[in-house]
């Protein structure tokens, strides 16, 4: 199974800038988008007569954050937000398999002058208990932008950005939660000490050729699902948004569901 995660930082300007033709050739069984930035009837996908289920979760504000999931497998079900009406900026999808559930989240950001952080503390907790509620009953795959470079090899200048929004001690210690509740962080498991390779940059000039950038955006796994991930990897190469793609290839997984 290849699944594929990708800010696109508005979805109707990415399809003008290259969408279509990567998301033809990933040929993913799913399919995740963030930052969609629109409303329902806004743009119409063409999935070049492959067939996909298509779920959107918009945020109420026009314009603004917004998360999909195209798949070639319908669920067994779908759920919006964390909590019933309890998500007006369209920022948590997740969708239930036979064997797995997939988690598309677009985090918050703790904006640049750190107003937002409390917030994000407390979503971050939310987030947490959410993904280890589903976790006792099915292994859970995470995906999406979490707003976060975990560690110093995370990021191009990490000694002068400690403390700005993204690598503040408070968020990568709610990161080092996630992953002690009992996640892998897939790309890290297969490459623990590669540098240098990011999935977001600033739209500052010169900075993405230079490749000045941050890890932010992840796929994480229950570890339970450890034996069955074959790959992980960043397209760092792809253009159409300041985020590129991350991709995760796996076995899908054979296992009974877990009760509480």
């Amino acid at each position: 199974m290849k699944l594929v995660s990708w800010n696109v930082n508005g979805l109707r300007a990415c399809v003008t800038k290259g969408f279509n033709e990567y998301f033809a050739e990933m040929d993913a069984d799913i399919f995740c988008v963030q930052e969609t930035k629109l409303q329902a009837g806004q743009i119409e996908m063409d999935f070049g007569g492959k067939e996909y289920k298509q779920y959107w979760n918009y945020a109420v504000k026009k314009g603004y954050s917004g998360t999909a999931v195209f798949t070639k497998v319908e669920p067994l079900s779908v759920r919006y937000g964390l909590e019933e009406d309890e998500e007006p900026e369209g920022r948590v999808l997740t969708l239930e398999f036979d064997t797995f559930y997939l988690v598309n989240v677009y985090t918050p950001n703790a904006k640049r002058d750190l107003t937002r952080l409390d917030y994000r503390m407390e979503w971050e907790d939310r987030f947490r208990i959410y993904l280890s509620g589903l976790d006792r009953i099915k292994p859970v795959i995470v995906c999406g932008d979490l707003n976060v470079a975990h560690q110093e090899i995370d990021l191009k200048n990490a000694r002068s950005n400690i403390g700005n929004a993204g690598f503040t001690f408070e968020e990568r210690g709610k990161m080092d939660n996630l992953l002690d509740a009992g996640f892998i962080d897939t790309f890290r498991y297969f490459h623990p000490e590669q540098t240098d390779v990011y999935s977001w940059w600033s739209y500052m000039p010169k900075v993405r050729e230079r490749n000045i950038g941050w890890r932010i955006d992840y796929f994480l796994a229950s570890a339970c699902l450890q034996p069955y991930l074959q790959d992980a990897r960043i397209d760092c190469a792809i253009l159409g948004s300041d985020h590129c793609p991350v991709v995760l290839e796996m076995e899908v997984p054979a296992v009974e569901e877990r009760t509480v």
